[in-house]
């Protein structure tokens, strides 16, 4: 089993700096595929309504014997922002986890359009001030939509949960967090059907270090950091993964990573994407 190292957030709690990411892992496959997770290490797991596999992500949780070790993500769909939404969209995620907390709750995408998030926020704030949530959070929002929140609610998110990757360094966006105290998760940290792991500089590191390029890509990600949530189904690939702590990147070796930026992969513009 890997010991995957923790940071304090700003709540005080201890995050993982790698966890483990659930998309697509439904079903009976789906919780074995979680429960090998947590076998290898992973203490960090990321789920979401629109995942449509909360139920599995809790069962494996409840197999696990070790439920008080876990971080289990949720977040809130974009069709359930607003304040009374989104309590009622947590109690339903709790209902569908057999949980009686969410660890750590996030806001899943702005949906500017919209223009709810800052009510979606507080409900948050309360839901964990009434002990259904651990750490609030959210995900894909941009350096303004994160003082909006700030200033409006009076409470700064512990995590914002971005597309991240060599390929979209997200430079600017995380030395903002780093001035404030927010924790930067990576999705899609592998730049996944992509060419990534096949470039030439991420074959060099891996090889200088004697890793592979999919670790070494991961442990850019904690040297910069960020926690990466890759995802795997396959119990050695997830060992893999999580085994990145026992090597350093050099300084020059993490620009030259950092070198391959060319922006987003995907239609993920907060400003302009939205996500029912």
């Amino acid at each position: 089993m890997v010991t995957i190292p923790t940071v304090t957030l700003n709540d005080g709690t201890a995050f993982p700096e790698l966890g483990f990411g659930t998309y697509k892992l439904t079903g009976d496959e789906g919780i074995a595929a979680i429960g090998t997770a947590i076998d290898a290490g992973y203490r960090l797991l990321d789920s979401a309504v629109n995942y449509g596999n909360e139920a599995e992500v809790g069962e494996a949780v409840r197999r696990s014997g070790i439920r008080d070790e876990l971080i289990v993500t949720t977040k809130v769909p974009g069709r359930e922002h607003g304040y009374q939404e989104t309590i009622h969209s947590a109690h339903a995620s709790l209902e569908r986890l057999g949980l009686d907390r969410i660890d750590l709750y996030l806001i899943h995408w702005p949906n500017p359009s919209v223009n709810r998030y800052v009510e979606t926020f507080r409900a948050m704030i309360d839901l964990q001030k009434d002990g259904k949530v651990g750490s609030v959070g959210v995900s894909n929002f941009t350096e303004a939509m994160l003082t909006r929140l700030i200033d409006e609610t009076g409470v700064t998110p512990a995590v914002n949960q971005v597309e991240m990757h060599p390929y979209f360094p997200q430079e600017k966006l995380r030395a903002f967090h780093a001035t404030h105290g927010i924790r930067t998760e990576s999705w899609s940290p592998l730049a996944r059907r992509s060419e990534l792991l096949t470039e030439q500089v991420i074959q060099d590191v891996a090889a200088a270090h004697g890793v592979t390029p999919t670790q070494a890509v991961l442990r850019w990600h904690t040297q910069l950091g960020s926690t990466p949530i890759p995802k795997s189904a396959d119990a050695s690939r997830q060992v893999e993964n999580a085994d990145v702590f026992g090597f350093a990147l050099t300084d020059a070796e993490l620009a030259a990573i950092s070198g391959l930026e060319r922006g987003r992969l995907w239609d993920g513009d907060p400003d302009t994407h939205e996500e029912m």
